[in-house]
């Protein structure tokens, strides 16, 4: 049994605090709000996040940080990527044992683009307690996770050691976690997908089929990896459960988010009614932003989002967005890949 802390009481770190109750793991979910966590220990729910289920009665609430993470040997934030220095912040001054960090908050950072693991490992520059960072992604709604339903996660890290205990304290029989060593890879795959996904609810809120959508998720994959490999992630990897696999998930679903907060924008709304009426965190508004700057940055070509930076940010219509896409001129679908890349060994243990 380990001591886990779960930083961060959304409906993706409940889902995941229930993942380690149901393995006999000591767990105790933070979150900032006192009424939230009254409701998390004398009812037993998460109604605003995770309505009508049941918690295990192993995770036990605090609304008190140093107190959540007081003797535990493994901190696991699931925090939205703009909080993410301030908690890391805290954390810092208040750890005073070795800890491995896993996160499972999936963006990129505007200014620095930095990713989540880069960020973490920068806040505790100068400290002797932070042993691994560790990041679990992959196709996985919450709201699926919490009712038991089969998924299939992967996790990263620079220590393979690292890796394998993630593994070790997440897997069980409706949760599978594989091991990739590709840590910019899955990082990459699991913030970009966002941006895809909302296109395509824009394209849904548009009244476009299916054939659009296709197009987007394909060619949006192309895009994903093509940063990615610029940043020295392996391509195979968005092949993954971590690229692939997760942008279908979002790209598809009525829990995503994302592709609801594009389809209100499809619809005519503005960002601002778009994220009132959503009420909850939209990573991929702040990742498109993030991900066009280092495009330009870096020098790699990414259509889909900038034409989506374009309507999120220089008010440009869904319609027009879409005609500069189909505009653009002819290329071929292939691009040529260097021969190291082409016979990169990957494998997902």
């Amino acid at each position: 049994m380990k001591k886990v802390a779960v930083i961060g009481a959304g409906s993706w770190g409940t889902a995941l605090a229930m993942v380690l109750a149901d393995n006999g793991h000591d767990v105790r979910l933070w979150g900032r709000r006192k009424e939230q966590i009254d409701e998390i220990n004398h009812q037993k729910t998460n109604s605003k996040y995770l309505p009508g289920i049941t918690l295990p009665s192993q995770i036990k609430g605090h609304y008190i940080l140093a107190d959540a993470v007081k003797d535990t040997e493994i901190i696991l934030l699931v925090v939205p990527t703009k909080a993410m220095r301030e908690t890391v912040q805290e954390l810092k001054l208040i750890i005073s044992r070795d800890v491995t960090v896993i996160h499972a908050s999936k963006g990129i950072e505007p200014g620095t683009h930095k990713r989540i693991s880069e960020i973490i490992e920068e806040e505790f520059t100068g400290s002797n307690f932070l042993k691994h960072v560790v990041v679990l992604s992959g196709p996985s709604h919450a709201e699926e996770v919490s009712k038991h339903q089969p998924t299939t996660v992967t996790v990263s890290s620079k220590s393979e050691q690292a890796s394998e205990l993630a593994q070790d304290l997440f897997f069980n029989q409706y949760f599978r976690v594989y091991t990739n060593p590709d840590l910019i890879g899955v990082e990459i795959g699991g913030a970009l997908k966002n941006i895809i996904a909302l296109v395509c609810g824009l394209t849904e809120g548009l009244g476009l089929g299916d054939n659009t959508k296709a197009a987007i998720m394909t060619r949006g994959l192309t895009e994903i990896a093509r940063i990615g490999m610029a940043l020295g992630a392996n391509p195979m990897t968005f092949a993954g459960l971590s690229g692939l696999g997760d942008l279908i998930v979002t790209c598809t679903s009525i829990h995503s988010r994302n592709y609801r907060a594009g389809q209100l924008l499809g619809q005519g709304k503005t960002l601002e009614e778009v994220l009132d009426t959503m009420g909850m965190v939209v990573e991929g508004i702040r990742t498109t932003k993030a991900t066009y700057e280092l495009a330009k940055q870096i020098n790699v070509e990414m259509p889909i989002t900038n034409a989506l930076y374009k309507v999120l940010f220089e008010q440009l219509s869904p319609k027009e967005a879409t005609g500069e896409l189909m505009g653009r001129v002819k290329k071929h679908e292939v691009e040529r890949l260097p021969t190291d890349l082409l016979q990169a060994d990957f494998k997902e243990d």
